[in-house]
């Protein structure tokens, strides 16, 4: 058994030849120290400067004594050696693209926190909106000037609402509260409708209605005849008179 075999390359180390040496990666305010072998190219720095950076290879661009290096060049044949200082800078495309998400995760941020406000208000007077409907339902009398009041109040906050420019996820909860204050206006149209007339419920008369319906069922079903026969008879007597 050949015990002097080389070792397997561990993961994320460049399978390249050569005495493994060190350098200083500068990046703003931070330095990073990466070993790796001499041969290995500026595209292999760059994979092993992923994790300590957080930046993919395409977002990487690496200086060597002021000129910056291709993928493809080796470190050795550039001048590269141990303890050599290199500087890496970030695309700067990739850098406003990073500035752009941040914006716009702070303004979604900021979006939701808006729909959380209003949707703490709207609880409250939805509480209010169910409190009146039970009086309501109870047989008792609200003033007008409570369903005034809880309209403009739901209105302010519908308003609020509008106001709110929201993208993705806060886009969807404003469109979700938006209905939920039109859905509260409309209840409290129809509490003021039956306060305005008590015996105007809809369900009173539907129960009426049924009553009716099967009262002419069982008239239908008697052994009475049917009363087309004295209604020919008028009809024949007004021919006849005629």
């Amino acid at each position: 058994m050949n015990t002097n075999a080389p070792n397997p390359p561990t993961a994320g180390t460049p399978d390249g030849g050569g005495p493994e040496i060190k350098v200083n990666v500068s990046h703003g305010t931070s330095h990073h120290e990466v070993h790796l072998p001499a041969q290995s190219t500026f595209g292999d720095l760059k994979k092993l400067l992923v994790h300590k950076t957080g930046l993919e290879p395409e977002q990487q661009r690496l200086f060597f004594r002021g000129i910056e290096k291709d993928d493809k060049q080796h470190l050795h044949q550039e001048g590269v050696k141990d303890k050599s200082k290199l500087l890496l800078l970030e695309v700067t495309a990739s850098k406003e693209k990073k500035l752009e998400e941040a914006r716009k995760q702070d303004e979604m941020s900021k979006a939701s926190e808006a729909v959380a406000g209003v949707r703490a208000e709207v609880d409250k007077l939805s509480d209010r909106v169910s409190t009146l409907e039970a009086a309501i339902n109870g047989g008792n009398k609200a003033s007008e000037k409570e369903f005034l009041v809880l309209t403009e109040l739901l209105m302010k906050q519908l308003l609020k609402l509008d106001t709110i420019e929201a993208e993705g996820e806060a886009k969807l909860q404003r469109k979700a509260e938006v209905r939920r204050v039109q859905s509260l206006v409309d209840t409290l149209d129809s509490l003021k409708a039956r306060n305005a007339n008590p015996f105007s419920s809809s369900d009173n008369g539907v129960k009426i209605t049924t009553q009716w319906e099967t009262f002419d069922s069982e008239m239908g079903n008697s052994n009475a005849p049917p009363s087309t026969s004295s209604s020919t008879k008028v009809t024949e007597d007004w021919e006849r008179f005629d």
